[in-house]
Formats: structure tokens, sequence, C-alpha cells
């Protein structure tokens, strides 16, 4: 199975730097044969249409992010499904789950995916360090990831 982890956000911005942060450390341990054959990881700072051709590709997507609307050091995994109208900017960033309807309407399909977010607690620009919490969370964080790489993850309800 053909496993795509893509963690984004920007690394200038404190606890939102999670995501790609996870994925660095996830992709290290993939490196050393720890996880799944087929897993494949990317950081980015934010997702851009490009990574639509990706999605076709993977048969599991997982995408980790920080998040504002949950309890600092709070780890969540969502399952998630094309959404054409979710929120985008469309020249700068985009959701996944717009990425995903992008995907199931150039390529009839989309693969299984997934959201593990880690909640935040400090935004500010300049600033390279997580917070306490976040900092606590990573280990959940990555072992969230690592349970959704297996053949068949429990679905937790959206």
């Amino acid at each position: 199975m053909h496993t795509l982890i893509i963690g984004y956000g920007s690394p200038i911005r404190g606890d939102d730097a999670v995501g790609p942060l996870l994925a660095e450390r996830i992709a290290e341990q993939v490196a050393l044969g720890d996880w799944p054959a087929g897993t494949e990881v990317q950081a980015r700072h934010i997702l851009t249409a490009e990574i639509v051709a990706d999605l076709h590709t993977a048969d599991r997507v997982i995408f980790i992010d920080a998040a504002a609307d949950t309890a600092a050091g709070e780890v969540r995994r969502l399952r998630l499904r094309p959404d054409p109208t979710a929120l985008s900017t469309m020249a700068h960033f985009h959701d996944p789950r717009e990425l995903l309807a992008w995907c199931e309407s150039l390529y009839a399909g989309t693969p299984d995916a997934w959201l593990v977010s880690v909640g935040g607690a400090a935004w500010d620009y300049g600033h390279f360090d997580l917070s306490p919490p976040v900092l606590a969370a990573l280990p959940a964080a990555v072992r969230a990831v690592h349970e959704l790489c297996t053949p068949a993850p429990a679905e937790t309800p959206s």
C-alpha cells in the first residue's frame, strides 16, 4: 500500500511548524525502515494544487497540521472527505478537502484520507520553538500517524 504523509505549516509561526516538523521526524524513521513499506513523506510550507497528482497515486494520505480550534497539545485524527466548498485562498494555500475534491473530479477517485492535528498555543511570527504542550504531544502525534499507516485504521466519526 502506498501511504503519503504530508506535514504542512509555517516554520516561522510557532506551533504552526508542527506539521512539517513531524513530517521530517517521520521521514527519518521511514528511512531507517521503521514504517510500513510504501510510506512516502512530504514536509511543506503550504498545500498547493500540484499535490493533487500525488494524491491520485496514493492509496492513503495523512495530512499533519496544527489546529487553532483544539486545546494546546491535544492530538486529534479525523477522516477527511472531498469538499469542493472548503475554504482556501486559491492563490496561496488549499484546504486538504478541496484538494481531495479536485482529485475526485480529475481522476474519478480519492485515496483514503485523514488529518492528524495537534492543538497549538503559540502562533507569533519569528518564533521557531514549539510551545511546551505541543512539544510534549509530538510522540502521541507520531503514534497517531503510525497507526493510520496500518492497512485498516479504525474510523473516527467526523
